[in-house]
């Protein structure tokens, strides 16, 4: 009941938030914003939504047959229409409810394949440690193929500190400090509490994590691992870029600014569940670094967020209905033939 109460907690603080700034983004516009905000929307090239939704559509089957590869050493070889389909039922929960798509992927794989949920929750560890480190690797390479453009607007941010100031340099002491102390509490308690089911779930998990990036190196197929996370972030970049040209005022801007889009919009995912409200917002203050005005630069965001969330949405209930029915009559197929081989 404790635990029910913790998520329904979680997932009003989150969807709230989102929500928050939904309202917060239309209310604080002034009447120019406004209308430059709306003319925008009514004005995009509607059909760059058609190329941006393939390119979508190929990353998460690509994504599929990734996570297929990582079940090879533990001898399963799913059917990849039901792995495209529980990835898509996946990301519909998590737009709901943060986290829960990923208990879903593997309760609905191990429903229709019939495998073991543990050993299904050990890849998906394995698949999202791996994204984590291709994100941070990604968010770097951004920085450097463009360190001049982004140093020049973080050095017009912070143009009017004092840098040098006695308060200022307290504030970084009591910061890296506050850090240090908590670093070694953690480290001086950790051993002391290890009966408790907090910090003993969290040493599992870390240690998850460790054997995760482990299994890695039983990959019968490396190259196609790799192949497939590359392919999954150029679509990933390619719809950004691609969405530039579906908007008058934003077409002009470059590949590198794409790459600083993507970066801010995939952490916008982590904030509030399926990016709401957050999106836009990150979007939006990506392109002012490119000198794009406020309203044009929310107006594509939330022209992408709803193309990607419409998508994940229709797509995710499509597989929600598909996927008992498919498997159904798969079932029913393979117990015909059975029957069939067993007559005399």
């Amino acid at each position: 009941m404790k635990k029910r109460m913790l998520t329904l907690l979680q997932y009003i603080t989150f969807l709230g938030g989102g929500l928050f700034l939904v309202w917060w983004q239309l209310k604080s516009m002034t009447p120019a914003e406004t209308a430059e905000f709306y003319h925008a929307i009514t004005n995009a090239n509607y059909w760059i939504i058609i190329p941006i939704v393939i390119m979508s559509l190929l990353s998460h089957l690509s994504r599929a047959m990734r996570w297929k590869l990582l079940m090879e050493p533990l001898g399963y070889r799913p059917k990849l229409q039901n792995l495209f389909g529980v990835i898509m039922i996946g990301y519909l929960a998590n737009a709901a409810i943060p986290r829960l798509g990923e208990v879903l992927r593997c309760t609905f794989l191990a429903k229709y394949e019939k495998f073991k949920v543990d050993k299904l929750v050990g890849t998906i560890i394995v698949e999202r440690s791996f994204d984590l480190l291709c994100f941070a690797i990604f968010i770097g390479i951004t920085v450097l193929i463009q360190i001049k453009t982004i140093g020049g607007f973080v050095e017009s941010k912070f143009a009017n500190t004092n840098f040098n100031s006695l308060e200022f340099a307290w504030k970084i002491a009591l910061f890296f400090s506050f850090i240090a102390l908590l670093v070694f509490v953690i480290k001086k308690n950790i051993n002391r509490q290890s009966n408790n089911k907090f910090i003993a779930g969290a040493i599992r998990f870390l240690s998850g994590i460790g054997e995760g990036f482990g299994t890695i190196k039983t990959l019968q197929n490396k190259k196609a691992f790799l192949l497939h996370t590359l392919f999954m972030w150029c679509m990933y970049l390619g719809q950004i870029y691609l969405g530039f040209f579906g908007m008058d005022g934003i077409a002009g801007l470059s590949i590198q600014a794409a790459c600083s889009v993507l970066a801010l919009a995939t952490l916008s995912m982590i904030v509030t569940p399926g990016g709401i409200g957050s999106f836009p917002i990150f979007v939006m203050q990506t392109l002012l670094i490119y000198g794009i005005d406020a309203p044009l630069g929310k107006a594509f965001g939330w022209v992408m967020w709803g193309v990607s969330t419409s998508l994940i949405i229709l797509v995710g209930c499509i597989s929600l209905i598909a996927m008992p029915y498919l498997n159904k009559k798969n079932n029913e197929i393979n117990t015909t033939n059975t029957a069939q081989d067993i007559q005399p």
